[in-house]
């Protein structure tokens, strides 16, 4: 039994949580998200929660169980305060612009990388070393960032590339050249 799956989804009054049979719909300040759950298990909208059951005790359902309530859990918070992820780069010569709704990242390349934003990203570089990501989509926010990430990671030589800000890159030592006689 899932210790997570238990625990109620508080939601404030501001919020308001449609069902229409293992569809979603949560409507809140910063906008809207739907959700469609496993026929697995069973939600129940309260006045201010929303609980998750699991009507059996097969293994996938168990699995289910906290994974539902945890993205019912994203879904409120999404919807109330947004997602933010910070991107930082690092390089000589390496940079971000925004051109509309597209990100070019120029990382050593000979050509700017674009990135197309998506529906319901809001994408803002305040200087060129930043890019901040921000939605009420969880998923989508995390996806966007390490596509754009993905670009060019963080090397472990000299730190350059595209991190998450207050990302630790363990850094690796050069190679030595042996001094002496060579044998």
């Amino acid at each position: 039994m899932s210790r997570i799956g238990n625990k109620p989804v508080p939601f404030p009054a501001t919020v308001k949580v449609t069902q229409d049979k293992n569809n979603l719909t949560v409507k809140g300040p910063k906008g809207e998200l739907k959700l469609s759950v496993h026929p697995a298990l069973t939600v129940s909208v309260g006045k201010d929660a929303i609980s998750v059951v699991a009507t059996n005790e097969e293994r996938q359902t168990r699995a289910l169980h906290g994974l539902v309530r945890s993205l019912i859990n994203n879904t409120v918070n999404g919807v109330i305060n947004g997602y933010e992820k910070k991107l930082k780069i690092e390089g000589v010569g390496y940079q971000a612009k925004l051109e509309g709704d597209k990100l070019s990242v120029f990382v050593g390349f000979s050509h700017p990388v674009v990135h197309p934003a998506p529906a319901g990203i809001k994408v803002t570089v305040p200087d060129p070393n930043t890019i901040i990501i921000t939605g009420i989509d969880k998923q989508l926010v995390g996806q966007y960032a390490a596509t754009v990430r993905k670009t060019r990671p963080p090397e472990p030589y000299k730190g350059k590339g595209i991190r998450y800000d207050g990302e630790v890159v363990r850094r690796k030592e050069g190679k030595k050249f042996a001094s002496g006689s060579g044998g």
